[in-house]
Order: C-alpha cells, then sequence, then structure tokens
C-alpha cells in the first residue's frame, strides 16, 4: 500500500493505492487529512474515484437501492497510472484504471486552476475490449468520507444549501440539516449506511427549472464548505449519502435510472461525461461563492462584453409586452439613447402581424409591424448612438410555421415516431447538419441585413427525456443534441466574435455553465414585480458571476420616485437590463434613470473584479431586508433593500471590513433621503430607510 498526497490552491488531496492493486480516493478538503477520522469498518473499501455501472453486471454487497455505490464494473476497476503535470491552466491529475472482465479504460480528470480552490472534473470511458458495453451511469465525480472532519453527528453538523430554481421563483436557496432530508445518523458509526439518498437533478432541455445545477454543503463543527456546479445545459444529477460509516458526494450528467439516458459503448470507441467543478474552501458561504465567482470567470470564452458592460434596452418587459411597431419603437429609442443605454434590443414579436407563438421558425420581419421594414428601425437605433438587437429562439418551430412540414422529421426531437412538441412548438435537433445550417442562415441574416449586434436567445419549451433518433436511448439523443447546439454556438462566436447573445431560457431556466462559459450574459428571470426582483438579484452572484447577470429595471407609468430608485439598483451591482416606458416617466423620475446609468458606468470597471458577499444572509421572497455586497478594489458596494418592513432602521453587519476606518457614501441617489452611519468597532453599517418600500446603494470606501 501505499500513499499519494497533495496540496494545491488550498485544497488537499491524498489517494491510497492498495495491494489489491485498487486506487481510492481518501481526501478532497481545505483541511489537512487526519488518519483518525477513517472509521469505516471496511476501511477504505467504499472511496472509490469513479463509480461506473453496466448493464449486466452484478452489484455485489451493500444496501444500494438507487444509490449509485458498490457500481459494477466500479467496485472492481484496477490501478493503471497516475499522471501530475502542469498545463497552461495549471497542475492537471489523470487517474487512469481498467477492468479486464469488460474491457473499460477510465480515466478520471481533476484539472486545477492557478489561484483557485475549484478543480474542473470529468471521466472518460473507453472500450478497449470485443463486446458493446451498455453504460448505465458514469460519474464525473466521487467522494467519499465528506463528513469527516469534526466530532459531531454528520446528521447535525452538515448543512445543505439547495438552489431551488423556477419561472419567477429563480434563486430561491433553502438551507437543511441531513436530518431534516431524512439522512439520520441512526447506526453505529463504522457501518453506517442506508437506502435513502438525497437526490437533486434534472431531466430535459431545461438544465434550471427546479434547481440550479449547483449545491453547497457546509461543516457548522468545522467552518469547512464543500461545493459543486454541473456544467451541463440539459440533464443531471447528483446526490448525496450514506456508505460503509461515511457520507459520499457523487456528480454525473444523465443516467438511465433518473433521466432515460444509456449509451451502448461500442469496442474502440470513448465516452466522456459532462464537466463538474468542485471547490472546497476554510470559511462559509461567501469564501465559497467567492472562489466559484473566480473560477467561473476562468473557464468563461474571452469576450469584450464581459470587459465593456455596456447598457442594454429591451422593449419587452412592463413595456411593449412582444408587441413591437415602428410607431412604438422610435419614441422608446430615442428615451433609451437619451437616458444612457448603449445597445437597444427589439424583443419578441418583430417576425409576425399577430399571434405568433406557434407561427416562429423563418423569423422574416413583419411588413406590418415595420413598413418601412426592420432595418429603418435597426438603422434609427445605430443613429442614436445605440447597437441594435433583436429576439430569437432558433431551438424551435412553430407547428404553423410555413416551414414546419416542409422539412423531414430528422430535423425534430421524434419519440414513438411521433415529433416531440411543446407548447405548440417542436423542438429542432442540432445534431442534424440541415438544422444547424438553417439556424446559421438566421444568425447570418440578421447579422449582415438588419446589422444586429446583439441578439437575446430565448428557449420557451421543455421537450422532456429526449429523443429516438440516431440514438442508443432517449437520453443519449438528448446529450448528443445537447452537446450538438454547444459546437454549433462555438461556430457563431468565432464567425462573429464581435456578437453579443444573451442567454434567456424563460428567464433562468438554463442557468448553467455550459452555456455560460460560451454566452456573456444572462437572464436571470422574467419577474415583473419589482419588489419581489430584489431577491434574485441578490442571490444571483451565487450562481453568475455579477457582470453576467442580466437583472431588469422597468420603471412603472403609475410609479413614484421610490419605486425608480428600486428598480435601479436591482440592476446598479449586476447588469442593467433597461426597460419599461420611459416616455411616460415625468422629468424628475427619468432623471433617477438618469442617473443611476451614470453611476453605474462610472463603476463597472470595478464591479466585473469583484467578489460577491451576502452581509444578511442570502435572500427569501419573504424577508423585509435584502442585502448584496460586492468587494472591489479600495471599496465596498452595498446595496440595501426595504420591502414593507416595520422598521425603518437596519444594521448590515460587513465582517470583513470590522475594525477598520471606512467612509461610508451613499452613491444612489444623491439627493435621496436616508440615514446611514458606519460602525467601526461592530463592523456594521446602520442604514435608515424612511419609505417602507425603498432601496439604496452604498459605497463602502477605505
Amino acid at each position: 500500500m501505499k500513499r499519494i498526497e497533495l496540496y494545491e490552491n488550498k485544497i488537499h488531496m491524498l489517494w491510497e493505492v492498495t495491494d489489491a492493486g485498487e486506487i481510492k480516493l481518501l481526501h478532497f478538503s481545505a483541511l489537512p487529512f487526519e488518519e483518525k477520522t477513517l472509521t469505516s469498518e471496511t476501511g477504505t473499501q467504499s472511496f472509490y474515484p469513479v463509480e461506473i455501472l453496466v448493464t449486466g453486471q452484478d452489484r455485489v454487497g451493500e444496501r444500494h437501492g438507487h444509490k449509485y455505490i458498490q457500481t459494477s464494473p466500479g467496485y472492481r476497476m484496477k490501478y493503471r497510472e497516475f499522471r501530475d503535470f502542469r498545463n497552461e491552466l495549471g497542475r492537471k491529475l489523470e487517474v487512469v484504471t481498467e477492468d479486464d472482465i469488460t474491457g473499460l479504460d477510465v480515466t478520471s480528470h481533476y484539472q486545477f486552476y492557478d489561484g483557485i480552490s475549484v478543480v474542473r472534473v470529468w471521466t472518460e470511458v473507453k472500450n478497449r475490449g470485443t463486446e458493446p458495453q451498455g453504460l448505465e451511469y458514469v460519474s464525473s465525480f466521487a467522494l467519499n468520507g465528506i463528513e469527516k472532519e469534526g466530532m459531531r453527528e454528520f446528521d447535525e453538523k452538515l448543512e445543505l444549501r439547495i438552489p431551488h430554481n423556477a419561472w419567477q421563483k429563480e434563486l430561491d436557496w433553502a438551507s437543511y440539516n441531513l436530518h431534516e432530508l431524512g439522512l439520520s445518523s441512526t447506526q453505529p458509526h463504522p457501518m453506517h449506511r442506508s437506502s435513502k439518498t438525497v437526490g437533486i437533478g434534472n431531466t430535459g432541455n431545461w438544465s434550471a427549472k427546479e434547481y440550479i445545477p449547483m449545491g453547497y454543503l457546509e461543516n457548522q463543527e468545522t467552518e469547512s464548505s464543500l461545493f459543486w456546479q454541473i456544467e451541463h445545459n440539459g440533464s443531471w444529477y447528483w446526490e448525496i449519502s450514506d456508505q460503509d460509516g461515511h457520507v459520499y458526494l457523487k456528480l454525473s450528467g444523465p443516467t438511465e435510472h433518473h433521466n432515460h439516458w444509456w449509451k451502448n459503448l461500442q469496442p474502440g470507441e470513448t465516452f466522456v461525461t459532462v464537466p463538474a467543478a468542485v471547490g472546497a474552501a476554510a470559511g462559509g458561504f461567501d469564501e465559497a461563492m467567492g472562489e466559484l465567482t473566480r473560477y467561473r470567470r476562468a473557464i468563461r470564452r474571452v469576450n469584450d462584453d464581459n470587459e465593456n458592460l455596456k447598457v442594454i434596452f429591451n422593449d419587452y418587459m412592463n413595456c411593449l409586452f412582444g408587441d413591437p411597431t415602428t410607431e412604438k419603437e422610435i419614441p422608446l429609442i430615442d428615451k433609451a439613447a437619451e437616458a444612457g443605454c448603449e445597445y437597444f434590443c427589439i424583443d419578441a414579436g418583430w417576425y409576425s402581424a399577430g399571434y405568433w407563438w406557434d407561427g416562429v421558425g423563418e423569423w422574416l420581419p413583419s411588413g406590418e409591424r415595420f413598413p418601412g421594414g426592420i432595418k429603418e428601425v435597426t438603422d434609427y437605433i445605430r443613429s442614436k448612438g445605440m447597437i441594435p438587437g433583436v429576439w430569437l429562439e432558433l431551438e424551435v418551430m412553430g407547428i404553423k410555421c410555413p416551414k414546419a412540414d416542409k422539412v423531414p422529421d430528422d430535423w425534430y426531437f421524434m419519440r414513438h415516431g411521433k415529433r416531440v412538441y411543446d407548447r405548440s412548438r417542436y423542438q429542432l435537433d442540432f445534431r442534424n447538419p440541415q438544422v444547424r445550417a438553417h439556424a446559421t442562415e438566421v444568425i447570418d441574416r440578421v447579422v449582415n441585413e438588419y446589422g444586429v449586434g446583439y441578439i437575446k436567445m430565448d428557449y420557451n419549451i421543455e421537450p422532456g427525456i429526449g429523443t429516438e433518433l440516431d440514438a442508443d436511448s432517449y437520453g443519449d439523443g438528448l446529450l448528443g443534441h445537447n452537446r450538438a447546439y454547444l459546437e454549433w454556438l462555438d461556430g457563431i462566436f468565432e464567425k462573429y466574435p464581435d456578437l453579443i447573445i444573451e442567454n434567456c431560457s424563460s428567464g433562468g431556466l438554463r442557468m448553467d455553465y455550459a452555456m455560460l462559459s460560451r454566452y456573456s450574459i444572462q437572464s436571470t428571470s422574467d419577474q415583473e414585480d419589482y419588489v419581489r426582483y430584489a431577491t434574485i438579484t441578490a442571490n444571483a452572484p451565487s450562481a453568475v458571476t455579477p457582470e453576467q447577470a442580466a437583472v431588469w429595471s422597468y420603471p412603472l407609468t403609475d410609479g413614484d420616485c421610490e419605486e425608480v430608485i428600486f428598480n435601479m439598483v436591482n440592476a446598479l451591482l449586476l447588469r442593467i437590463h433597461q426597460s419599461g416606458h420611459l416616455v411616460n416617466l415625468s422629468p424628475e423620475r427619468f432623471g433617477y434613470v438618469k442617473e443611476a446609468i451614470s453611476y453605474y458606468k462610472t463603476i463597472r470597471h470595478l464591479t466585473k473584479k469583484a467578489l460577491p458577499y451576502w452581509p444578511l444572509g442570502l435572500s427569501s421572497y419573504n424577508d423585509p431586508w435584502v442585502s448584496l455586497g460586492l468587494e472591489a478594489e479600495g471599496k465596498d458596494f452595498l446595496a440595501v433593500w426595504r420591502r414593507d418592513s416595520q422598521s425603518p432602521v437596519q444594521e448590515i453587519p460587513v465582517k470583513h471590513l470590522k475594525g477598520k476606518e471606512v467612509e461610508a457614501v451613499c452613491a444612489y441617489p444623491q439627493s435621496a433621503e436616508c440615514g446611514f452611519h458606519w460602525n467601526k468597532e461592530a463592523g456594521t453599517l446602520t442604514v435608515e430607510l424612511p419609505e417602507r418600500v425603498s432601496a439604496r446603494i452604498f459605497e463602502l470606501r477605505y
């Protein structure tokens, strides 16, 4: 037996190569390894670095139920090679194991990024045998013993935070101990095991329709954390449960049991799992999300949009609501330019005279809506110093689109011999080169003929488990489509490197870093209530870097000054998606819009590098006070929202500034009433907002 120990980017890892020729991952933590924490009666047996389940293989021992433990041939994989080297990103580990019975070779990849306490992980499976092998499950990451540090029971000391997500209910984090989730400590420590799992996942194309594909686990006894994200735009799954006296975490893309995915791996063929990222930090949620923010910035496509952070006006939310015309757009364009906006996006409806939902697919402008042509409007946008944009939804074709029945069935998802459609739209299959050519032709036209430099790419259906065409399973077809779409998108950005494409899926229903490593900007919600939107704004940097998180600001026609200010505060620390009937605002209220955009332009060079924190904790939708902080260079930015609180006064703790001399300033708006005081020894900012629904931006300078 030998051990391989390493410490990289503040992460401790320990491997063990057994006398039986197996390799085990014993430790992955911000804390050093302690031998006494290995308490299983089976020793290190269950610390497999990869789980792989193949059809026709016996799963011996254990009470696995639907758990992905003691998988076969996962439990009998033999160690062959441990590679440790550096590349342009940082340190790279590759662990190679093999199974002579099935002929499968497995390489587990661990990519570090210099200076960041997060590792990107994925698994590569090659069939070197003579017979096909049916893959039912392959982990992207597997780790047992996540509860090892500390002395308290695991169901008490481990706090699991789950990011619930839904349409107009995005980013609704909730915290649980494992006892509350049914995973209680009820057996002697060395043999604790059960059939219960905490399993979180997604099946289908809306990757974040119920949960953001990420999670956070904190050991409250040792003040250390483990956190992760699965970087996939389709089906995915993660689970936590107990095995052999310890608690484990498994991350993966689609599985057969949960997601209808099965891959018949032919001799000589290789399958690669979806990537994930796993990090460890000493400290709590703020420290963990700081590391994840650094990592997300490191993996995304280099682009000017995330450097320049220009202000977008979009005519949809609490404005035209999908009913644009030349007559309506011209005064909005004038007012958006006057406010200081730099992009102007014509949202849904520009391609149809009337009801357009089930007729989309050709993406040709409506002559009735734009009698002089849509280029007349885009040219006018440019004449006002802004870059024009349009809304598209290229992954679907409406059932009443003139083109829908003129193309073969292999353009679409198919199940049981029938086309798959949802909400009166067919799902296009991007594995088909003709579909990709159709989508590219639309991009070429709007860019080259209409002069568009911004695209809001929406996606408003859920086609379900996948497609049967040219696939081993429905989930196999879906995974192929997901990957083909990303490849198509990479080609579009290579062709048009200056084109900005927003990731929108009914708001934030595909908030994942398969998409966001390509797209520079993410729609966070379709939420129409600006007061509730404060929760989405505050929590957004947990899932998206601040500079990628687009937040609607839509002053109401019948609102007041505090309502405008609240709307603008919603967006100021992230990415402004300006909307609303600006033409209808009084000069005073419009002045607050202009002031906010002008202020934003003075801070965006700092916010694009800042790290988020949550002084009052993550927000719930019924919180009377909400706060988001950004720690930037030489100053902090602090957004504070009062939402019908009984008291006008609230203390905002800023723990990393405790004991420091700080100059507190109300940065936006400069003229509106509020009170504030920095308490040096306590490390708190006391604020007083006189109106029951109001908000402010503060700067803490030091």
